[in-house]
């Protein structure tokens, strides 16, 4: 049987073929999952053509985590292609660049609100949003980038993503009695749309693949999204709040 056989998948963040969040849902897809996409606004009839170079082309529904009125009617809309939710993965993050690139003493706190909203609070919407979906041993999995440390040029969106992994702990703890594991795939430097938006991401990704001792390729997500299926997957029943480090061991090593 195939990791995901026979489970449904509500999947952010894909934008291109190059987002983690493609690799996770092709990867899915690969092993038996159905995969329903979110879009929102000019972005979503890019989703809805990047879902066609799928193994199977995904239904998209229109979700903006930042709207009330989209969040409310989340469920109903996933309800027009499934009854239900195995699963739900994360993969949702910005910060105006006014507050990264070396600006984090001059960070306003509207740019900074905007970082923490979409990048950390968002967590918690999208969890309580397809919650009436979400069945016993289903899964929430969402990507940071490793919090613990104050990144070169990552500013403010560093600070959202910290509070992003403590919301994933919190969300552990109060859907833990349903049945509902959270857990966060903490990946090295992806060349991503996002990530090359960021100012100055070149001193991020910047001697990763000398200091992690399996080697990173920054241009291979595929790593990260196996890790993302398998935490999906049943074969972590017991496992949540976690953060699996997937970054060629670089958050081990001192520097």
């Amino acid at each position: 049987m195939a990791l995901l056989e026979g489970k449904t998948l509500l999947v952010t963040g894909v934008l291109t073929d190059s987002s983690i969040a493609f690799h996770v849902a092709r990867l899915a897809q690969e092993q038996g999952a159905n995969v329903v996409l979110t879009s929102f606004g000019r972005q979503l009839r890019l989703t809805q053509a990047i879902s066609r170079r799928l193994p199977q082309a995904a239904p998209v529904v229109q979700l903006d985590v930042t709207s009330e009125e989209d969040l409310s009617a989340l469920a109903d809309r996933v309800r027009e292609h499934t009854d239900h939710l195995d699963g739900v993965v994360h993969s949702i993050g910005f910060a105006p660049q006014s507050v990264m690139g070396g600006n984090f003493l001059a960070g306003e706190w509207e740019d900074v609100a905007t970082a923490v909203h979409v990048s950390a609070y968002s967590l918690k919407a999208l969890a309580v949003a397809s919650q009436p979906l979400l069945t016993r041993g289903s899964s929430i999995v969402g990507l940071t980038f490793d919090a613990r440390y104050a990144w070169p040029v990552y500013d403010w969106m560093g600070v959202a993503k910290a509070a992003f992994e403590s919301t994933a702990r919190y969300l552990a703890r109060d859907l833990g009695p349903q049945g509902i594991r959270v857990n966060l795939v903490s990946a090295g430097p992806i060349r991503t749309t996002a990530a090359k938006s960021i100012p100055g991401f070149e001193a991020m990704e910047g001697g990763w693949p000398e200091r992690a001792p399996l080697g990173w390729d920054v241009h291979d997500p595929e790593p990260t999204a196996r890790a993302v299926a398998a935490l999906l997957s049943d074969w972590f029943p017991a496992t949540t709040g976690e953060i699996v480090h997937v970054d060629g061991g670089v958050h081990a090593m001192g520097l």
